[in-house]
């Protein structure tokens, strides 16, 4: 078919972005003016997208001013032609709305099936195409360009193609630069998209045709695609597949695939997707999953060990879909699934090297978090290796069970069961906080045994740089001792119980130094890497 044979000889299609006005029909989402233009400034000058569609005509005041400064800023940079807002068809209001904020394009929307044009304008097609030359011979009187869409063309098409056929064909010669084609409410499949588009390209050889889908059933992308396939020259999308509904097209889908899956060249910019992805996210309040593609935030991290080995051996479980490409790197993840591998790509991170037994005793301490955290972050690494380098191993005394409760003005109270000398003990304390209730529970369980506390005399606690909630934390404490004062560290999720491990640590510290085992100060201990 034409549209297909179109597709090889071309190599290159031009991406619309309409984020700034059907993007902006999802739900609970409206840019400020200075938002607009500042996501527009992104998109055309760092994105490098062909145009973009920035709002509708007669929305609002605030909407006007928005298209007047976009418009204002691209026309100092010679981009003013690429800035395109929505109008209707009703003759001068449209038209003068778009021309007093600036505008040089109206996308006007016109009605692509018989039940929308009967129903809702209740008129003719005869009547309607009348309304859209009157329209479109006004704007040209005030040297606005035209494009036409066909509103709910899929359901057009499927319905009635003779009434969409006569359509166009009456407007064929009116001026118009653009026909677009919106799959409105996302219901075609890529085979119908591909059917319908050739169908439109090959029936009117001379006309542009964009397509516009929708992502109702998951199947925005891959439409896209295939109305290229077809033979439309322009792809409309949204960033971060913004839209009413389930939103429209992924524009960093569609760019990436039409790249590597399709061999053609497009002018935009990746190395700037991720960017005008956390804009617009931030502007909208709209957060993405973090597993979308392209641009979510664990897309290019391993988390399987075996993959990571596999990438250490060879890159063997990486594409060309590298996120050296888009400014980003490759990470690996820590948790219950890492491996050696995943744990030595880190530590190439931070220039660390350790020896195999210090490996396995950071790698088991991973996976050992890993089970009580969702995920080990790179930046809490340095804390777990510090902690498992400082920890000689013994476990004369160790905690089996820990319940702490605390409230609102209220005494925290704890409930303990340990192993001491291989017998299990049960105590429980109260106190002011959960980590001084702890304390109290275990000085009984000592007493029994003749084992004194040390004096604390500072206490210090840390979570990585950029941590968020759920980071582990560090707690570092200081101890009183007859030889001086010494230090002993914890790590955990939380942040009472990295108390509590770093306490427990001193304890097995000073009993083994009491039975002979370990000459000198605990102070002076040090492990190297």
């Amino acid at each position: 078919m034409r549209g297909l044979e179109d597709m090889k000889n071309r190599q290159q299609v031009s991406i619309l972005d309409t984020t700034l006005r059907d993007g902006e029909q999802t739900q609970g989402v409206s840019f400020s003016p200075a938002e607009k233009l500042n996501i527009a400034k992104a998109l055309l000058e760092q994105l490098r997208v062909d145009r973009i569609e920035v709002a509708s005509a007669r929305v609002s005041e605030g909407e006007k001013e928005a298209v007047a400064n976009i418009v204002r800023w691209a026309d100092r940079v010679g981009l003013a032609d690429r800035v395109e807002v929505l109008g209707f068809v009703d003759y001068k209001r449209s038209v003068d709305w778009i021309a007093d904020a600036g505008g040089r394009v109206i996308n006007l929307l016109a009605k692509g099936s018989r039940k929308h044009c009967k129903r809702q304008l209740n008129k003719s097609l005869p009547q309607h195409v009348g309304d859209i030359k009157r329209t479109v011979n006004y704007a040209h009187k005030r040297d606005i360009a035209v494009n036409l869409y066909l509103e709910d063309w899929s359901n057009g098409f499927r319905d009635d193609p003779d009434y969409v056929y006569d359509l166009v064909g009456r407007l064929q010669d009116a001026g118009i630069g653009h026909f677009m084609l919106p799959d409105t409410l996302g219901i075609l499949t890529p085979e119908e998209v591909f059917a319908s588009v050739s169908d439109m390209v090959t029936r009117f050889p001379g006309l542009e045709f964009d397509f516009h889908p929708h992502n109702d059933y998951g199947l925005g992308t891959a439409n896209a695609l295939a109305g290229v396939r077809a033979g439309a020259s322009t792809i409309h999308c949204t960033i971060n597949c913004l839209g009413e509904r389930a939103g429209n097209a992924s524009l960093s889908e569609v760019a990436v695939n039409l790249k590597d899956r399709m061999g053609l060249e497009i002018s935009i910019d990746e190395s700037h997707l991720l960017s005008l992805s956390e804009m617009v996210e931030n502007f909208s309040g709209k957060r993405l999953a973090e597993n979308t593609p392209i641009v979510g935030a664990d897309v290019f991290t391993q988390t399987s060990g075996i993959h990571a080995d596999g990438d250490k051996k060879g890159g063997l479980y990486q594409t060309a879909l590298s996120p050296e490409r888009f400014s980003r790197k490759r990470s690996y993840a820590l948790g219950k699934m890492s491996g050696k591998a995943s744990l030595q790509k880190n530590l190439e991170r931070l220039d660390i090297s350790l020896s195999d037994d210090n490996l396995e005793r950071v790698l088991q301490r991973v996976v050992e978090l890993g089970d009580s955290k969702k995920s080990i972050t790179f930046e809490d690494l340095p804390f777990i290796i510090a902690e498992v380098l400082e920890s000689r191993g013994y476990d004369y005394i160790e905690i089996i069970n820990c319940s702490i409760t605390s409230g609102l003005d209220l005494q925290s109270t704890t409930s303990i069961r340990v192993r001491i000398h291989g017998q299990e003990e049960l105590s429980a304390g109260i106190g002011n906080g959960g980590f001084d209730a702890f304390m109290n529970a275990i000085s009984k369980i000592l007493k029994k045994y003749g084992i004194h506390l040390p004096r604390l005399i500072d206490f210090e606690v840390r979570i990585p740089k950029g941590g968020k909630t759920d980071a582990l934390t560090e707690a570092t404490v200081t101890w009183e001792s007859p030889t001086g004062a010494f230090k002993t560290r914890g790590v955990h999720s939380n942040q009472v119980f990295a108390a509590i491990n770093a306490t427990i640590r001193m304890l097995n510290l000073q009993i083994h130094k009491q039975r002979g085992g370990m000459p000198g100060n605990p102070a002076t201990l040090t492990a190297s890497l």
